[in-house]
């Protein structure tokens, strides 16, 4: 088991699930209950993920969450790559949460090798 508090990638996906949140704030109203509520779920899903990995008895383990929260994370990129696609928002503002989602697949296939 790992001590999540120490763990870098789970700060840095409780991070990008604040900023996420922030920016689907901004989006329309008609978008609540579809995209809006999709990324929420997804990029909750990816910090969660890596939580539960880490509370689990084995390397192997802890992989197979973290492997199911790079797939979140994917899933997150291309919902905000569709956001800008669509002109809900602003690429200037979607860019940077962008950035910080390919931030964080790099650091999980670092982090599976390491394990």
């Amino acid at each position: 088991m790992h001590k999540l508090e120490d763990l870098k990638i789970w700060k840095k996906a409780i991070h990008l699930t604040k900023e996420v949140y922030l920016l689907v704030s901004e989006l329309p109203s008609n978008e609540k209950f579809g995209l809006s509520s999709q990324i929420k779920r997804c990029s909750v899903s990816i910090p969660s993920n890596i939580a539960e990995g880490a509370g689990r008895n084995s390397s192997k383990e802890f992989k197979h969450f973290l492997s199911v929260a790079n797939g979140s994370c994917y899933e997150l990129y291309t919902q905000l790559t569709l956001i800008i696609e669509l002109n809900l928002i602003n690429k200037e503002k979607v860019k940077p949460i962008i950035d910080i989602c390919i931030e964080i697949q790099k650091m999980n296939y670092s982090f599976q090798h390491k394990l």
